[in-house]
């Protein structure tokens, strides 16, 4: 699948970090986005780890961004949530990692391969900026 729950809610609360002018905490965005707070927590940790949030702890913590929304990419969003690079089909990117061995018989394959490239190059080059607009 390529636009999951968690890519869903992490683009949701950049675009709501990119107008506030100080840190915003999970809580705070849990009920603006009513998007469960564990959940939320564990999408915004990901965005931190990836250096696209940075955290900040105590009374006052929450998350504010770390990169230009310009600098910011949707591949880079989703991939930093997902734990790996969204896809379009199940399919694998390369007919030797095929996982049934049956790539050379996937009539569909080199479409499917293709579309997927064209997917990663237009995710690579919408920028959070961009949807803002």
């Amino acid at each position: 699948m390529l636009i999951t729950r968690a890519s869903e809610y992490a683009i949701l609360s950049l675009i709501v970090l990119t107008k506030a002018t100080s840190a915003v905490d999970s809580d705070t965005l849990s009920k603006q986005l009513s998007i469960p707070k564990s959940f939320l927590a564990k999408i915004l940790q990901a965005l931190a780890k990836k250096g696209i949030l940075k955290s900040y702890k105590g009374v006052n913590g929450g998350f504010m961004l770390n990169k230009d929304p310009k600098d910011i990419s949707m591949l880079e969003i989703m991939s930093a949530v997902e734990g790996k690079a969204p896809t379009v089909f199940d399919c694998s990117p390369s007919m030797q990692d095929c996982p049934k061995d049956k790539a050379v018989f996937c009539s569909i394959w080199p479409f499917l391969h293709k579309l997927q490239g064209k997917i990663d190059t237009f995710l690579a080059d919408l920028s959070l900026n961009d949807i803002l607009e």
